[in-house]
């Protein structure tokens, strides 16, 4: 074996300052892997994992566009054994196998480098970092400076003054000198003192008892391995003597698995390793599949100069042209609307302009406002004018996003009706993983048009100005644009729509959705900010005291916030077993946390300080500030296009993740209240036709909440049919206890707490394609025992494993999966015959046909209870929709007539083969809510 070595530093000059040139050489297995882990899961439309592909495609294009090397080679693993598997049989025993979601990314990587055009290196039979250490030796023959990007500690006896190890995390250089700091060793070194240390994730076994500062000390005064050996006698410590004699021949043996081979046979072709532009198109074309639209744009070809002669885009700023055009529109079938805010802010209200079009290439922009001096129309005189049409069922309307229109109309007055085509929407029903469905995207995707920029308008940022202030005709030129654009969208997505049958759910469920989540929206909800700010206080004070409880139970204070100091006080210092561990080392996420809980008191505690720092930050410190400032109430954005599976979220803030099973998470719930005060002329109005205007429990509200049970196992037992849930299910028995007499082989009597909470989790789990090791984590049990209780499940119920594999069977020969209404989404990387534990993409299509129906259900019972209760012409309102909650207000009085109206709305909304079932409860606030008597 050939060891890397160079002449002595003092013997030649210092390459820093004398190679003109710079190799960086990465270790491509080490960062895949680390972002891998970092990164939470992401996935591109088709439902492909994509998280190590983005982070390692953002590390090599930051390397080449900050760090400007001559030379990028990334090198790599080979697919088979290594010569060190043949000497040593348990080396890398202990490694767990490469996840199937990582598996899965390993071409796309493949695809991004060969457009990057970056140089890929492998030689069977030798790992990545003998490969770098070949390449790294003849660089340094050739003058190159060379930078080696690896996480690997191994790589430490590479450095020369020519070879440093650079972290891309930190951006720090690690050289000879940082070495000396670290362990207090020269890179000759480093062999010797790995082979004494051992390593544990390489499954190499070191002297016992010698860690690194004791190897160090041996080295720093014998100065070789075998200088210690030689020396044992001299060794300070009975014990320490004992440990290092028993250990020679296993630190000899590790000496040559550690030792880097820098003689392997590779060709090294320069000029194909030196940078040089990509391919531009190509990799465009792959981020667009992997769905990173920044890196997407980054890399597409630079748009043409908006030619505007195939378009006219009128300005309509005077009262008699404004007439004309109301004339116009009240003669035409429907037309596209663009409603121009002043800022682009979610709760900007101001109106700037309204801009149409009816016919392709052609649109009018109505200003409201513009800067001083300039012609426009007034306001009030704009939507009086218009309110009659955008009011009326005709003309339809057309727009990109119509509940954002609707929205800043219904806050200047204006009910807008007659919704037609909504092209995000119908985008949305046709690419449902995409991440992007904005009119940019629409535009340049289906007509080949890119539009003007906003932010060239008004900028962006800090540095954006009203729109206001921009001159008129250049916002008429923008807004027109968007109008027109619209329009001819429209066209093309209602065609593409019903073409592949998708039209009916856009018709009856997506766009009869819009307005209602326009009134949810307008109305918001009320906020206790005292009692949030009282509990910002609380939480800062238990975090205070979580953190004193941590550092005693570490023995020490340290810095929680830290990865490596965690890891360093759980697995080094109170030797808690390593549950999963990452190319960097131990994992210390929510998963293995929660594994370790019950095995010491730290772990526990780290979690509950994640949890309350995360919902301070998150909530008790957020909302406040997101009170707007006229209503006094909270406006969130319930989002359509967000989720892949069909169901809504929300922004502004995110109220799907409050916890309700913590404490804290149920705090925080308290601060969500009814309205309270006087009514509004238009509430009086409504009450005055119901015949409640002059009841004293008109000032009296109430939040009623709605939550369907169970309801993703119901629709599980709907699909699959499966005869044991289905009897469960129609007998209102306790589905997790029927399960687990099931699991467990016992009499229901029998079920313990214990394990209706391990039935519970396999419930759930199934329908996610939990496996044994996600099962075992989070009920604390071994592997064995997890994986013998989803045998056990799948066993008694049989038909949930044949719906899975009915499933998966039918993604794999469409490439797609739909919901009981028709939703759909496409799906790649399902196996021919695919096991458990699924990948990613078999998780995401059964997911979606389960939680995707769940989604058509809450959706077709918010527009059936909507209808019911304009019906009954009651002033309850609908105004959140949390999972598979809804949360109404209303007068105190009107709960006892509005509670069945729910009831049917929601049991009703489809029909199933098992009974939905929902339940009731009323309150001050959304926490302290009591069942419904009757």
């Amino acid at each position: 074996m050939s060891l890397l070595t160079f002449e002595p530093t003092s013997s030649r000059p210092n390459l820093a300052e004398s190679m003109p040139e710079t190799l960086y050489l990465i270790d491509a297995p080490s960062l895949i892997y680390q972002v891998f882990h970092a990164l939470p899961p992401m996935s591109a439309s088709d439902g492909t994992p994509t998280s190590a592909v983005f982070g390692f495609t953002r590390d090599l294009l930051y390397l080449r566009e900050e760090k400007k090397p001559d030379y990028l080679i990334c090198a790599f693993d080979p697919s088979g054994p290594t010569f060190r598997d043949e000497m040593y049989s348990e080396y890398k025993a202990t490694r767990s196998a490469m996840p199937d979601d990582l598996r899965l990314q390993w071409r796309a990587i493949d695809e991004v480098l060969e457009a990057l055009g970056v140089l890929r290196a492998e030689v069977p039979g030798f790992e990545a970092d003998d490969v770098i250490a070949t390449i790294a030796r003849r660089a340094a023959e050739r003058g190159i400076r060379t930078f080696i990007g690896s996480g690997d500690k191994d790589c430490r006896q590479l450095l020369t003054p020519g070879i440093a190890i650079y972290n891309i995390r930190k951006d720090e250089v690690f050289d000879e000198a940082a070495l000396q700091r670290d362990w207090g060793i020269r890179p000759d070194q480093v062999v010797d003192l790995l082979a004494m240390v051992g390593d544990s994730i390489d499954n190499i076994p070191g002297m016992a008892g010698v860690g690194p500062k004791t190897a160090a000390a041996l080295l720093a005064e014998h100065g070789t391995l075998e200088g210690v050996l030689a020396n044992v006698d001299r060794i300070s410590g009975t014990k320490r003597q004992e440990n290092v004699r028993r250990g020679a021949a296993v630190a000899r043996r590790g000496q040559t698995l550690v030792a880097l081979r820098s003689d392997v046979p590779i060709e090294i072709d320069w000029e194909a390793a030196r940078v040089r532009p990509p391919d531009a198109p190509r990799l465009a074309a792959l981020f667009r599949r992997f769905g990173f639209r920044r890196l997407e744009a980054q890399f597409a070809a630079a748009p043409e100069p908006a030619a505007r002669s195939d378009a006219t885009y009128h300005l309509v700023n005077d009262p008699e042209q404004f007439g004309s055009l109301c004339r116009q529109l009240a003669a035409e079938p429907a037309f596209a609307l663009h409603v121009e805010r002043a800022t682009g802010r979610p709760a900007a209200q101001e109106i700037v302009g309204v801009a149409v079009a009816w016919k392709p290439g052609e649109a009018w922009y109505v200003p409201m406002r513009g800067p001083a001096g300039e012609r426009h129309v007034e306001a009030s005189e704009v939507l009086e004018g218009l309110r009659p049409l955008l009011e009326s069922p005709t003309p339809r309307k057309l727009a990109h996003d119509l509940k954002r229109q609707a929205l800043v109309l219904r806050r200047s007055g204006v009910r807008l009706a007659g919704l037609a085509v909504d092209t995000m929407i119908a985008d949305y029903l046709m690419e449902a993983g995409e991440r992007s469905h904005s009119l940019d995207q629409l535009a340049q995707r289906y007509l080949g048009h890119t539009l003007t920029d906003r932010a060239a308008l008004v900028g962006k940022g800090s540095n954006e100005v009203p729109a206001d202030q921009v001159p008129i005709a250049a916002v008429a030129a923008h807004a027109g644009e968007r109008a027109d654009v619209s329009l001819r969208l429209s066209a093309e997505l209602e065609h593409k729509l019903r073409e592949i049958c998708l039209w009916s759910l856009y018709e009856t469920l997506e766009r009869p959705l819009v307005s209602v989540l326009i009134e949810m929206e307008h109305h918001g909800i009320a906020l206790d900010v005292p009692l949030l700010d009282r509990l910002a206080r609380e939480f800062a004070a238990k975090l205070a005291e979580i953190e004193e409880r941590i550092y005693a139970s570490a023995g020490r204070p340290f810095n929680i916030a830290s990865p490596i100091q965690l890891r360093q006080v759980l697995f080094d210092e109170l030797r808690l077993p390593v549950l999963k561990r990452t190319k960097t080392g131990p994992s210390t996420d929510q998963e293995v946390l929660e594994g370790l809980a019950a095995q010491h008191s730290l772990p526990a505690l780290l979690i509950e300080h994640r949890q309350i720092a995360k919902l301070k930050g998150t909530y008790v410190d957020a909302l406040p500030k997101l009170v707007h400032p006229h209503t006094g109430r909270l406006h969130a954005s319930f989002n359509q296009v967000v989720a892949a599976t069909g169901r809504l979220s929300s922004s502004d803030p995110n109220l799907q993740n409050i916890p309700i099973r913590t404490e804290q998470g149920r705090q925080i719930r308290q601060a969500f209240i009814p309205r309270s005060g006087q009514r509004t002329t238009e509430e009086r109005a409504r009450a005055g036709a119901a015949g409640t205007a002059g009841t004293s429990q008109a000032w009296e509200w109430r939040l009623l909440t709605a939550d369907y049970s169970q309801v993703e196992l119901r629709i599980l037992a709907h699909f699959s049919q499966d005869e044991a849930l289905c009897r469960a299910f129609a007998g209102d028995e306790d589905i997790h206890s029927v399960v687990a007499a099931q699991i467990f082989r016992v009499d229901a009597a029998a079920v313990s707490p214990a394990m209706r909470r391990t039935a519970k989790t396999v419930n759930f789990g199934v329908i996610y394609g939990l496996s044994p090791f996600g099962l075992a984590t989070r009920l604390g049990i071994p592997q064995e025992a997890a994986a013998a209780f989803i045998r056990a499940y799948f066993e008694k119920y049989c038909g949930v494993e044949a719906f899975i594999q009915q499933v998966l069977g039918e993604a794999c020969r469409q490439g797609w999966v739909g919901t009981i209404l028709g939703r759909r989404r496409r799906i790649s990387g399902v196996r021919p015959a695919a096991k458990f534990p699924l990948n990613q993409p078999e998780r995401e299509a059964v997911n979606t046909v389960v939680q995707g129906s769940a989604a058509d259900l809450i959706k077709k019972a918010m527009i059936d209870l909507d209808a019911r209760l304009r019906a009954g012409r009651l002033e309850t309102r609908m105004l959140l929709q949390i999972h598979d909650e809804l949360v109404l207000e209303g007068p105190a009085h009107e709960m006892d007539r509005v509670a069945p109206l729910v009831v049917a709305a929601m049991t009703g909304a489809l029909e199933l083969r098992v009974p939905l079932k929902v339940d009731v409860a009323v309150g001050a606030n959304w926490l302290d809510v009591e069942p419904l008597a009757g």
